[in-house]
């Protein structure tokens, strides 16, 4: 008959007639109405399977553990010991496939370099029948994204694989998403300027090994924010800087049937984290400015400050993103953000090849958007 683990029938892969939360889909992390399970259903666990425990792993544990439903099965690292999980210590593992054949996960987090994830991705969609998280980005190329494509027919990639865009839940995105949306007066976003600095140059070769390059690490947090306000469409200039500590990217768009362009930088030259979005509505001269490092921003016409967003301090930022991530992952009907067609388009105009610094050149272009990704 064939190994059925593959298929999966419930929202988790497990055959669950009943959501872990119900609630309607929302657009690039603007809040729902999603409630917890009901009591009657509380007494099955969701099982949760975490690969790789460096130091993202651990903003996975502590918003895992605030939630009752959640269990930590087994967690997986060659390199590292077992993390502590409300006291206790989880099965440790140092292979994946050994793991999986000892246990029976509704959710799979994979946390680990960027160059791992596509094996690790295919393994765990074939080799179980749960529900699949990606750090972001999904994969490192487009080579990669092409076999996770593959697998459609055999498994659900759709149904099973998310990538955590977690950026597209910060509060302050969610407020600029939300005051866009209910000022159509303002117009089409005719120009967008974003510039996300890290002090990972710090970090010498470890930066380079765990990240990449500063465009592998931030600019797909700079896409899938995008891809909250506008529609992303090609790639149209890339330079590089500093072995790929910095860089410069341009990218085309479309809101509200006009076309724009975006400047990203990324840059791991800087003595502190500082990442900022602006905005702007030329048509109603209206400035929307967005500081993801304080999650707070304003929006402002000539003079006059139209709007604000504030945050209390309390929630560190990384939290404050994955929060309401797990509230959708773990829901019957998931963000289109997280899910694979998304992560698909973000990692084509990713990884379109970078020019040498100085020297502009047309990109790779992207096909149609989902239609609940929260552009305007």
């Amino acid at each position: 008959m064939g190994d059925r683990r593959h298929q999966g029938t419930g929202p988790l892969g497990r055959g669950h007639s009943a959501p872990l939360t119900s609630g309607p889909a929302s657009s690039c992390g603007t809040p729902t109405r999603a409630t917890r399970r009901r009591p009657e259903t509380m007494s099955e666990p969701v099982r949760v399977g975490l690969v790789g425990v460096g130091i993202i792993a651990r903003t996975h544990l502590e918003v895992l553990a605030e939630r009752p439903e959640v269990r930590l099965d087994f967690t997986v690292d060659p390199h590292a010991g077992p993390p502590s999980f409300r006291g206790a210590v989880p099965p440790h593992y140092r292979d994946m496939t050994e793991a999986l054949e000892a246990h029976q996960p509704d959710l799979i987090v994979i946390a680990t370099p960027t160059d791992t994830h596509a094996h690790l991705a295919v393994a765990a969609l074939t080799g179980s029948r749960a529900r699949v998280l990606v750090e972001k980005p999904l994969v490192h190329d487009l080579d990669s994204l092409d076999r996770l494509r593959a697998l459609e027919g055999t498994v659900d990639v759709r149904g099973r694989l998310f990538t955590a865009h977690h950026f597209a839940f910060s509060p302050e995105i969610r407020w600029a998403a939300r005051q866009i949306a209910e000022q159509p007066q303002w117009g089409p976003v005719t120009s967008i300027t974003s510039a996300f600095h890290d002090p990972y140059i710090l970090r010498g070769e470890q930066a380079f090994a765990s990240y990449g390059s500063s465009w592998m690490d931030s600019g797909v947090n700079q896409l899938s924010v995008l891809a909250c306000f506008v529609e992303p469409t090609e790639l149209a200039s890339a330079q590089e800087w500093d072995d790929g500590a910095s860089a410069w990217y341009v990218c085309r768009y479309r809101s509200r049937d006009r076309l724009g362009s975006a400047r990203l930088r990324t840059s791991w030259l800087a003595g502190s984290s500082s990442k900022q979005t602006a905005l702007h509505f030329a048509d109603s001269d209206v400035e929307l400015w967005i500081d993801h490092t304080a999650m707070t921003g304003f929006a402002a016409q000539e003079g006059t400050l139209l709007a604000s967003h504030g945050d209390d301090g309390q929630t560190p930022r990384k939290v404050a993103h994955y929060r309401p991530l797990y509230e959708s992952l773990l829901s019957d009907r998931p963000d289109p953000v997280l899910g694979f067609d998304v992560a698909a388009r973000v990692t084509e105009l990713h990884r379109a090849a970078p020019r040498p610094a100085g020297v502009a050149g047309r990109g790779g272009r992207v096909s149609p958007w989902p239609s609940r990704c929260g552009r305007r």
